[in-house]
């Protein structure tokens, strides 16, 4: 495969520009023990450049997700429990409505793995969009007997080691390796396998196409943190609605998240980073970026 040396160019961001120039994205998950999941995934996709950011959650927690970021737009879905859904067809219009016009879709993020999380997912993944697959959307997906025939998303899937052991088995495979080559092998099988772009997420995280690959080399554990992957998926979605290419996107955002983890850790010590705190150095690690490119 053809190793990616050099990083893509961020999207341009004209002085004179609107919000609808800068993409909508949809983020939907979100339960009533993961409120915060959503909210970062939302928050980070803000902080990256979003013009718009829709948080599609179950009414019982969108008060309280928007409280942590008023920026965001809410939709309120029925109870995320089997059996107490509400009006399911009104829902699912107003999800699909969104979900329409959304320029990217983040998926995954708190969602569960209940009746309706996986209804949701099924409707959502047949949309022709670009779109990040992450967390519990995963787990749903590793639970069938083969990769659906009605994906048609243009997705990038970022799974974390023990996420990808249970996608492998769809391909015949059962363990994630821990070295270079292995992880880069077993992500390439995947990327071709499901025709998506795969982010293998851990120390030295691996990007492919299953025909270019990149291995990051930012981040230290700063990032082992619950909440950091959210806020990864997140700035994925965001370039995924600015760029034309999935696996650009998602080599910028892996770069450019695992730099803002490394920022927060000096700032604070790696062992006392917050998801939250990633959020907040986004901004230092994207002058970091241009300052690279500069020299």
């Amino acid at each position: 495969m053809e190793r990616i040396t050099h990083l893509p160019a961020l999207p341009d961001r004209p002085a004179d520009g609107h919000k609808g120039m800068f993409g909508r994205v949809l983020i939907v998950g979100g339960n009533d023990q993961m409120i915060g999941a959503p909210v970062l995934a939302g928050t980070s996709a803000l902080k990256m450049g979003a013009g718009l950011v829709q948080i599609a959650v179950p009414q019982s927690i969108l008060p309280a997700a928007l409280s942590i970021t008023p920026e965001l737009i809410g939709l309120g879905l029925g109870d995320e429990k089997a059996g107490k859904a509400g009006n399911g067809a009104k829902n699912q219009r107003k999800l699909n409505e969104s979900a329409e016009k959304a320029t990217s879709i983040v998926i995954g993020p708190g969602l569960g793995t209940s009746a309706e999380a996986a209804n949701h997912l099924r409707r959502i993944v047949r949309l022709k969009k670009p779109m990040v697959v992450d967390a519990d959307a995963l787990n749903l997906l590793s639970k069938l007997k083969k990769w659906p025939e009605y994906f048609k998303a243009h997705a990038v899937l970022t799974p974390h080691p023990g996420e990808m052991s249970r996608l492998a088995r769809l391909f015949g495979r059962s363990k994630v390796p821990n070295d270079d080559d292995g992880r880069i092998a077993i992500a390439k099988e995947a990327s071709k396998a499901f025709k998506q772009v795969i982010v293998l997420k851990g120390n030295r995280t691996i990007v492919t196409d299953g025909m270019r690959v990149y291995v990051n080399d930012t981040g230290d554990s700063s990032l082992s943190k619950a909440g950091t992957g959210d806020v990864l998926s997140g700035m994925i979605g965001t370039l995924l609605s600015q760029m034309q290419n999935p696996l650009d996107a998602a080599v910028l955002a892996v770069w450019l998240h695992g730099t803002a983890g490394e920022l927060a850790g000096r700032s604070l010590g790696m062992r006392c980073v917050l998801a939250r705190d990633v959020i907040e150095s986004i901004p230092m690690a994207l002058g970091k970026l241009e300052s690279t490119k500069a020299r």
